[in-house]
Order: C-alpha cells, then structure tokens, then sequence
C-alpha cells in the first residue's frame, strides 16, 4: 500500500530563489532551513511525490507563485558543515547532522500570484491557525490539509 499524498508550502525569497529560478534548474534541494519545526516537517514527514506551493514572501507582493513536487526522501544539508556558508552549524557533523533537506522539482508557474491579501480573505475556510492566515512567527515549510491546497489553487 502506498503512503497517502500530502502537501506542503515552502516559502523563499524571489530575490534569493523564486519560482521562475525553479523553472530553470528543474529541481533544486531545498537548503538553509533552520527551524527545528521546518526541519522535522521535511526531514520526518515529506515523502517523494507530495505536493509543494511555493509562497514567495518578503517582496512587494507575497503570495503563492507557482507547483513543485518533493523530489527526494531527506538528506544532510551540506551547508551545515560549509565554515564559509551563511547556513554554517559548528555543532554539525557528518555523523551527527543536524540539518536536512529534500530536493524540490518544478511543476508548474501559477497563472498569477495569488496574494497573501486574498488569502487572508479565506482565513475561516483555511481553518483556524493556518500559517499564512495566524499572527505571529510563520514557517519557512509547513504542511497544508488537502481541503487547504483545493482551496488555494482554486483561487487561481
């Protein structure tokens, strides 16, 4: 029997890495996170084939940009154990990793962006404490119900 589908958002910086940067390399590991919680929803509960929105935040527009695909099971973050790399942990090691990551490959750009103003406009639909809609510190990778991913794409 094979394990259920699941979904996820997975927030960057379009400066730093946008969905159109996805759409050229095809599939990229999903590096730097630092969140224990972020770690544990990729390292513990992302499986091959799951479901990714890719929120762009921190721009002029936040919002969800575009569809990918967990393309791998987890794995060490290399940067962890990089002294030059800004994502650096001196308490890593090879054989004790504390970071991980899944590559993510591209499928699809969204035919707009849908704006985290829109989205908060669903806020009671999405369910009380979904992320994007709750006050307070939000995720860089958090995982989204089925009847949450139906909603959103259906805003596109």
């Amino acid at each position: 029997m094979t394990p259920r589908k699941r979904y996820w958002m997975m927030k960057s910086e379009p400066d730093a890495f946008s969905i159109d940067d996805l759409a050229r390399v095809g599939t990229e590991p999903w590096n730097g996170v630092r969140n224990y919680q972020a770690r544990n929803f990729m390292r513990d509960g992302m499986q091959v084939g799951d479901g990714v929105m890719l929120y762009h935040s921190n721009c002029k527009v936040p919002g969800i940009a575009g569809l990918a695909t967990v393309a791998s099971a987890a794995y060490p973050d290399a940067s962890q154990f990089d002294a030059g790399s800004d994502y650096f942990d001196p308490k890593a090691t090879r054989e004790a990793p504390r970071w991980f990551l899944v590559d993510v490959a591209f499928e699809r750009k969204l035919r707009r962006v849908i704006p985290l103003e829109e989205i908060k406009r669903h806020a009671d639909a999405l369910g009380e404490g979904f992320p994007l809609t709750a006050k307070g510190n939000r995720l860089s990778v958090f995982p989204v119900t089925a009847a949450q991913w139906k909603l959103l794409l259906a805003l596109e």
